[in-house]
Order: C-alpha cells, then structure tokens, then sequence
C-alpha cells in the first residue's frame, strides 16, 4: 500500500471519558501515521484499553473527536480493521480453517477467499497439520496464534492488537512479530498496546505513554529514549577512568565490572570525553557508548513519577540511570 504523506490512520484530539466519578481518559490528543507500528504504553488502568474502545467505535467519547483512516468511524470503517482484543475468545467446536472462513465472511470475504487465506496462514505459523482440528484441541499458544490470524484473514488496512505476545513462547512470540513486521512492510498500520518494552524497542516506529488517562511520552522511540539520556558515558577496556577531565563519578553496571559508567559535570560532554580517550595513550578503549536509558527504564521512572491530581504533561530532567 501507498499513502500520501503526512496520511493519518488513527486522529484522536482532546478526548475524555469517564465512569462515574474515575475519570478514564483525560484529554488525550494523539496521530497514528499510516504504515507505521505505534506502540501503546501504560500502567494497567491508565486508559489505554479505553481509549482503543473508543477508537473503534465500541464505546463513546464524552468529549473530542475521533477519525480513523480518515474520516468519522462508521459500520464499513469496520472492514477495514483487525482488532485482537486482550480477552480471546474462539468458537471451541470448531475446526480452525471453518472457523477462520466464517471469521473472514465477516469481515466481506466470500467463504472460499477466506478458506483459502485461512489455510495459508495456518501453514505460515506452523498449524498446517492442526487444520482440521477443533479449538478445543489446541494448546492456549496454538489458540493465541489462530485468534492473531483472525485479526489478520482480511488483510486489514489497520491493525489494533492489544498484548499479542501474552502466553506464547518465545518461538511462538517470534512468529507473530515476524508476522507484524511483515504486515508494515506490505503497508498495514499497526497499534500494539504492549508491556514487552523490549519489543516496542525492537518494533515501533513511535509510542504513547498515558497513565492516569494523560499523555505523558509520545514520539519516536529514539527520540524518548535520546530525550531521557543522561549525561554520562559507559566504556570497557583499560585505564583510570576517574583521572579523565570532566568525570565526577564512576559505577559499574554489571557485577564483573566490564563496563564502567562515567557521570560527566555540566561543562562536559560525551564527545568530549570520547576525544580524551582517542588522543591520550593511558586508554585503551575497547567500546564506548553514551548512556541511553532503556525504555522499560523510562517506563518504571514516569509511571512512578507523574501524581495523580497534576494534570500537566511531564516535564523533568533526565536522572541518571540505575
């Protein structure tokens, strides 16, 4: 698929809603690009199954509007769509490509389409000699990977996965990112709400962090990631590093300590640094990065941060990394 630049998939601006006296999403504004992987992050309760109810029609926004692939949401916006709810849910009795096909008619396929897109997706993920088996006879990962294909038999223009990887191995987990993946190169925007941040690292394009219902990150991985550095370097190899200029403390961030993390004053940056260990012979550097915090890092630290009655949108210098 091809879209014009600047094409959104998903536009939410200024949406609010809540249940009774909890106030669920609190006037959350944010784009899906078309064709990228958008990660969702959160808490649990801080408004991200919401706010995909919302997005999909299934529940309504008190305040705000909501666009999806480029207009209002209505019934035939619902074709268009793969949704892979956190609760699964599959017909037991079953045989998995009829239960795939009827899925797929659904969704506007002729049976025989889906039937046979069924049976194409059951080979790809490794279910080829479980097509004539009923869901009942299947392990919860075999039954994770037939509710994903499910999401996916229509080839969705945009698709809406709330913890794909929750109960599969690590094989099975492979599968379906490699799945994903696949999707995005062939154009399909992806929103994943997740808790693997390693995958999101791995995965996404961009992100949005809500908790307590606000916006609290939103960007492109690399750039949150670059915004919560801190301003210090971690090395390996051999030589004194606290006599370098500019260092104002040293720890270690493994128990064999290999790999030392230089803290740096205000004065001095990482290049500087990098220029000390180049020119001066009482180094021997076998690597050198900057610190760049992790995203589970930063998810732990503003998650913990942000109190619940301030309703603005985190602002707070980067600490050092643990």
């Amino acid at each position: 698929m091809s879209y014009p630049a600047n094409s959104k998939a998903i536009e939410i601006e200024g949406v609010s809603k809540r249940y009774g006296q909890k106030l669920a999403v609190d006037n959350l504004s944010f784009e899906v690009q078309r064709g990228e992987i958008f990660s969702m992050l959160g808490p649990n309760g801080s408004g991200k199954t919401t706010t995909i109810r919302m997005t999909l029609d299934i529940i309504k926004p008190d305040s705000g509007t909501i666009r999806v692939l480029g207009a209002p949401f209505t019934e035939k916006t619902k074709d268009r769509i793969g949704y892979l709810p956190e609760e699964r849910g599959l017909y037991k009795g079953v045989k998995l490509v009829e239960l795939l096909a009827y899925l797929g008619t659904l969704k506007g396929m002729t049976y025989r389409d889906a039937a046979t897109r069924a049976d194409q997706l059951l080979d790809e993920v490794g279910l080829g000699a479980n097509k004539k088996s009923k869901v009942s006879e299947l392990s919860r990962g075999m039954s994770q990977k037939v509710q994903f294909l499910s999401s996916i038999l229509h080839r969705p223009e945009l698709l809406i996965i709330d913890e794909p990887f929750s109960g599969l191995d690590p094989v099975n987990t492979q599968v379906i990112k490699d799945m994903i993946l696949k999707l995005r190169r062939e154009g399909t925007t992806v929103v994943m709400s997740i808790h693997e941040m390693h995958q999101v690292e791995e995965m996404a394009d961009r992100l949005l962090m809500v908790n307590r219902g606000r916006r609290v990150l939103y960007g492109s991985v690399d750039s949150v990631r670059q915004e919560y550095a801190e301003n210090a370097v971690i090395v390996s190899g051999k030589g004194d590093w606290t006599a370098l200029p500019g260092v104002v403390s040293v720890d270690y961030t493994d128990d064999r300590r290999r790999y030392a993390r230089l803290h740096l004053d205000d004065a001095t940056t990482p290049d500087h640094v990098m220029h000390q260990l180049t020119t001066d012979p009482a180094y021997d550097v076998e690597s050198y990065a900057r610190a760049i915090p992790s995203l589970n890092d930063i998810f732990i630290r503003v998650a913990g941060e942000i109190p619940a009655e301030s309703p603005a949108m985190l602002k707070k210098e980067p600490e050092r990394v643990r």
